[in-house]
């Protein structure tokens, strides 16, 4: 068995950490858990740095268990919130979990001794009554020990409701209730849940004398200061509806040096020899974007498919490097907007292509957006600088006969960068 708090260490992914974790999982194979909020149906890559420390503590030998919290989801964690969410109604909470549920089914395993497990903290809550709880949970922790905790003191001010400030009893109880039915004596999560953690711990010392432990790793910071997993258009996501394989791809493709070091220690399988190779290969020419490259082949492979990674590579080449008509023409209309989002687009109606020259075509018909007049289209033509469908265009007088792209668009390039959409209708 590899050593998982080492493994973590060197990869950058321990925060805080109990006295004598580490010795209790070097005991032999135990059952650690985390949690994961299905406030939407779909994880994202924020959430990444919580299924890689399942996903390593399952190859050390450890049996990983997977909270979705069904109940959980209804009360709100206020950790790092300035203020009250919404709470979710059972039908959209039921169809986050499943879609969550089925996100979490593909990174670990659920075969062998030491198989995953994914469970619903709605079980054993829904036929918990509220005396019972207060009874049974609320008379072993202090008022004055709920009120230390940071995510209880920052919000104090601006207001907490009861429901959230119950929060880390009812994750404390989760703790106690994997501890004693799945021999669960560890909970992991980011270093923002610390507080809600260790009310685990304390509850399962109080309530039953035993011991448990805990483990946090780091919140991930971007070099610039920009927060991890957004972008432009906003959370990353593991759904292919909602984040496109492509999009994906580009995010890891665009992480800058700095923070790619970073992250191919926390998101990626490979071990530490290869991982130190890579980086001392990178290093040597960081303009070839080696651990870039590496890093967005392997999660989008891992997250979507292969399959879905043969067409982000080709969708990115088209924008950025050598492509072909064939390559252009193998991608889905979806994919192709999201690889020429922002380029210039202009509309024409498909019987104006009639004994249309090509040049009047890219000047006039397209209300000159490519081109402001006929001669200065007709010079590029000739010059060898202009494509259609990544075709190049040599003759000025050609017809305007191309295939169409998903039978709507012609895609036409002046220069090496410079690229328009056309659609066709």
């Amino acid at each position: 068995m590899k050593d998982f708090v080492e493994e973590l260490k060197w990869r950058g992914m321990v925060h805080d950490m109990m006295p004598g974790t580490q010795e209790e999982l070097n005991k032999g194979v135990t059952a650690a858990y985390i949690g994961f909020d299905p406030t939407a149906d779909s994880l994202h890559i924020g959430n990444m740095v919580q299924i890689m420390t399942l996903v390593h503590f399952q190859q050390c030998g450890h049996k990983p268990i997977a909270l979705v919290g069904g109940a959980t989801g209804m009360v709100g964690d206020p950790s790092g919130k300035s203020s009250e969410r919404n709470l979710l109604d059972e039908e959209t909470l039921q169809h986050n979990l499943s879609c969550v549920k089925k996100q979490l089914e593909s990174f670990l395993s659920f075969e062998g001794d030491n198989a995953a497990e994914v469970v619903n903290n709605y079980d054993w809550f829904k036929d918990f009554n509220f005396l019972d709880f207060i009874r049974d949970v609320g008379k072993h922790i202090t008022v004055n020990y709920m009120m230390a905790k940071d995510s209880v003191k920052s919000r104090l001010e601006s207001g907490l409701s009861f429901t959230e400030f119950s929060y880390q009893l009812v994750q404390g109880f989760d703790f106690y209730y994997l501890w004693k039915h799945k021999n669960a004596k560890l909970q992991l999560g980011g270093s923002d849940q610390w507080g809600n953690i260790v009310t685990g711990t304390e509850l399962i010392r109080r309530k039953s004398q035993g011991e448990a432990f805990a483990m946090t790793t780091p919140l991930i910071t971007k070099a610039d200061g920009s927060k991890f997993g957004k972008s432009e258009g906003g959370n990353i996501w593991l759904d292919p509806e909602k984040t496109s394989p492509y999009k994906f791809y580009q995010y890891w493709i665009n992480s800058s040096d700095e923070d790619v070091e970073k992250y191919i220690k926390i998101f990626s399988l490979k071990g530490k020899s290869e991982i130190e190779q890579l980086t001392a290969e990178h290093r040597e020419a960081p303009h070839q974007r080696l651990l870039q490259r590496t890093l967005a082949e392997e999660l989008t492979e891992r997250v979507h498919s292969k399959d879905d990674l043969e067409i982000a590579i080709k969708a990115s080449s088209i924008l950025f490097g050598k492509s072909t008509t064939e390559d252009l023409e193998s991608l889905d209309e979806k994919t192709l907007l999201q690889v020429f989002e922002g380029v210039p687009q202009t509309d024409v109606q498909k019987d104006k292509l009639a004994d249309l020259d090509v040049t009047t075509f890219l000047s006039e018909t397209t209300n000159n957006i490519v081109f402001k007049s006929k001669g200065e289209a007709r010079k590029m033509i000739q010059g060898g600088g202009v494509s259609i469908n990544k075709t190049k265009v040599t003759a000025p007088d050609r017809s305007v006969d191309f295939k169409l792209l998903q039978d709507k668009y012609l895609l036409a390039q002046r220069g090496k960068k410079n690229y328009f959409l056309i659609k066709v209708s």
